[in-house]
């Protein structure tokens, strides 16, 4: 009777196999790890859960949380809720929800007050008068102007004292232009 056992290689191999198999279905019975289960509620006192090194099944040391018998004690500890209720939160104000602060608000535009500059004041009088005219019924008129204490003669077209050019000669007025300013003012044809 022959068990199979004439190649080394494949038995050592199942061998191996059987091994981890039989580990496997070890850890599966026995309740997964050997790690301490967390605690579900917070101890009671402040240095109730501490760290300490414990053994376990096979002999090694892990390192966790292990509850000491004052933190399995249900009793209500009226001193440490008393001492909570004077615990004022002040915050700086800060919001806790964004990753930068805040930027700084944008400043409103500010309408620039324009100071509209005065209107520039208005072009000086004509200081002529008229003082008579002369010519035919056919022929161009001439019109007689005074200024102070001068008397000019003057036709259509005609500019006078340098500065004063006749424009027009109409029946009842005279319109000038003061060249410098441009400035156009009609002049009534009466003695003055």
């Amino acid at each position: 009777m022959k068990f199979g056992l004439e190649n080394k290689r494949e038995t050592i191999a199942a061998a191996v196999l059987l091994a981890v198999a039989a580990f496997a279905v070890y850890n599966w019975l026995s309740g997964g790890s050997d790690s301490v289960p967390p605690a579900t509620a917070p101890p009671a006192t402040g240095g109730a859960a501490t760290t300490a090194s414990t053994k376990s099944a096979k002999g090694e040391k892990k390192g966790g949380p292990v509850l000491l018998s004052q933190s399995l004690d249900p009793t209500l500890r009226i001193d440490l809720l008393k001492s909570s209720e004077d615990v004022s939160y002040k915050g700086s104000g800060r919001d806790i929800f964004q990753n930068q602060p805040e930027p700084p608000p944008i400043p409103k535009p500010v309408k620039p007050v324009v100071e509209t500059p005065p209107p520039p004041p208005p072009p000086p009088p004509i200081p002529l008068k008229f003082y008579g005219f002369s010519g035919n019924k056919t022929g161009p008129k001439q019109v007689f102007l005074s200024k102070g204490d001068d008397i000019f003669i003057a036709k259509e077209g005609q500019v006078i004292d340098r500065r004063y050019k006749i424009v027009k000669i109409g029946p009842n007025s005279i319109e000038v232009e003061d060249v410098l300013n441009n400035n156009r003012q009609t002049l009534p044809l009466t003695a003055g």
